[in-house]
């Protein structure tokens, strides 16, 4: 793994302790906000002030958990990561459901359920490979940057409340993204490493002076305690059949944003990357369905890893997973002591929204450069552009979908589950009729390097394939033709197959002839001056030097030349 520009300490990396924690600090700032999810949950439920304030301190419980679990540093759990997870509005909408439907204890049932599903399908991720491609991992990611940059720009305008944002709302959000991407872009050390801290901080001060943090909103600081032990709310569980679709959709995506994230990490943290780590996506989806196993059993609404803190991390440059043990460390602190996340709980709508738009830049672009990493034919095309326009369909024009079932309403509840589903069901479809071989016949006597150039090119945007590989194999195969063309003196026409998978490309060159000679060590000089056969010792030493792996074989006439490329 080789470390980017722009990371300043990486995933494996240990930070000095002020750093770690004031970044674990950083994070829970942008994490808090989503804290009131439970809180929405509760007053649905109809929970007394001191039930409310017992669920809100058990579910920092679960995320301090689930954020440690995916950052431990080996075991069967965990990305090995800084992933935080958070509250997310994929759980939150068919919770909110089945506290009407059932109550607290359906929602915990149901919430417990999701968890084991999500469990289960971390153990088929190998099997579902296939079907989560680069370009429909990084559509994933894509799809992420934009619902949280349109959710940060609807809180910023008040697009969700009456009347909409008044200018001292808009001043404040531009105030703290200006002292964000100004610290981020034009400093150095701890002015970037902190500058969402920083932007978050001068954010407070602005809504105070300006009038948006006043004595309404610090009243709840006051009146909470300064130390409380929670106790897990005592509901009971409960299983609703009529229920299920919901959370069911709710579990697919929580499992698709998890690989989106982890995607993001893995990207962020390694100059050499090239796919995704299956081994640690697997880990990362069975870590979040074992929190939301625990969100079930105390009660609480369903998490995922949080695209927010992963942008965040990527943004300041400290990605080390130790600062995940520090975000975890302050949610268990802050879960018995209500004070602290009051003040939290506080912080002014635009800047929530400014902090959200800063990340979702982020993110944005990671997507786009895993998308743009693969080569992309018309049926990959066709995939990723309609899936885009679908998912934003959902929030350009939500009443089209207003009136549907509601049993499959779920499906288009946001962008990025209707695009995601969209992609996922769209990539399995254009996969028919897509041959993982290929042949093509050229003539020795008349070899066409335009010829070999359009096959090559043609199958890789086909299958997907990485462009460096294909230009690796591509000129291979033309240097191959000639050299076999010059030396082997081939008897007809030389069959060339293409074999492709996503961890490998084989190109096998089979020909009626002599050998070719693939010598492991360099000729000298002298004899590349002295003969011809140094010369094509040279040239199969060239050969050889550009594959990852070259095995030749002859018999019954026939030679055969395999060029090996990991991909």
């Amino acid at each position: 793994m080789k470390k980017p520009r722009g990371i300043v300490y990486g995933v494996e990396e240990r930070p000095p302790s002020g750093i770690t924690v004031l970044s674990g600090l950083q994070h829970a700032g942008l994490i808090a906000v989503i804290l009131v999810f439970p809180l929405l949950v509760g007053r649905e439920a109809g929970l007394a002030p001191e039930e409310s304030l017992d669920l809100l301190s058990v579910s920092m419980l679960v995320l301090s958990v689930g954020t440690v679990l995916q950052a431990l540093p080996g075991g069967p759990v965990g990305a090995r990561a800084l992933s935080p997870v958070v509250f997310t509005a994929t759980y939150l909408t068919p919770a909110i459901l089945a506290v009407r439907v059932g109550g607290p204890a359906a929602m915990a049932g149901m919430t417990l359920c999701g968890g084991l599903l999500e469990i289960a399908l971390s153990r088929g991720l190998r099997a579902l490979r296939p079907f989560f491609p680069p370009e429909v991992s990084g559509f994933v990611v894509v799809m992420i940057g934009v619902a949280l940059g349109s959710l940060g720009l609807r809180t910023v305008l008040g697009v969700d409340t009456p009347g909409g944002a008044v200018g001292a709302s808009v001043a404040v959000a531009l105030v703290t993204f200006a002292v964000m991407v100004g610290l981020n872009v034009w400093t150095q050390g701890a002015p970037r490493l902190f500058c969402a801290l920083i932007g978050m901080l001068v954010g407070y001060a602005t809504a105070a002076v300006v009038g948006l943090l006043g004595a309404v909103q610090v009243a709840p600081i006051l009146a909470a305690p300064f130390v409380h032990f929670p106790r897990p709310p005592r509901i009971g569980w409960a299983f609703e059949p009529t229920l299920v679709v919901p959370f069911v959709v709710a579990a697919l995506t929580s499992v698709v944003r998890v690989m989106g994230d982890l995607t993001i990490t893995q990207k962020m943290n390694d100059a050499d990357w090239v796919r995704p780590d299956l081994a640690a996506l697997e880990r990362g989806v069975l870590a979040n369905g074992l929190t939301n196993v625990l969100a079930g059993l105390l009660g609480t609404v369903g998490v995922s890893t949080y695209t927010s803190s992963i942008g965040l991390a990527g943004a300041t440059g400290v990605t080390s997973r130790r600062v995940g043990w520090a975000i975890g460390g302050i949610f268990l602190a802050i879960a018995f002591m209500p004070k602290v996340s009051a003040v939290l709980l506080a912080m002014p709508r635009p800047v929530v929204g400014a902090a959200l738009v800063f990340s979702a830049c982020f993110i944005l672009v990671n997507g786009l450069q895993i998308v743009t990493s693969r080569m992309l034919d018309a049926r990959r095309t066709f995939v990723v552009g309609t899936s885009f326009m679908l998912g934003l369909a959902v929030d350009l024009f939500p009443g089209a979908f207003a009136d549907l079932p509601s049993g499959i309403r779920p499906l288009f509840s946001t962008p990025l589950v209707l695009g995601a589903l969209s992609a996922i069901g769209l990539n399995a479809l254009f996969r028919l009729g897509v041959r993982q071989r290929a042949t093509i016949v050229v003539d020795p006597r008349q070899p066409s390097a335009a010829t070999t150039d359009q096959f090559m090119d043609a199958q890789g945007a086909r299958w997907g394939a990485r462009s460096d590989v294909i230009d690796r194999a591509t000129f291979n195969l033309a240097q191959s033709i000639e050299t076999i063309s010059d030396s082997c003196e081939p008897e007809g026409p030389l069959e060339i197959e293409a074999a492709f998978d996503e961890f490998s490309l084989d190109v096998r060159v089979s020909y009626a002839g002599a050998p070719l000679e693939l010598p492991e060590r360099r000729p000298s000089n002298e004899e590349i001056v002295a003969s011809e056969d140094g010369q094509r010792k040279l040239a199969g030493y060239m050969l050889r030097r550009h594959a990852d792996r070259v095995e030749a074989s002859h018999g019954g006439g026939r030679a055969t030349v395999l060029f090996h490329f990991d991909h």
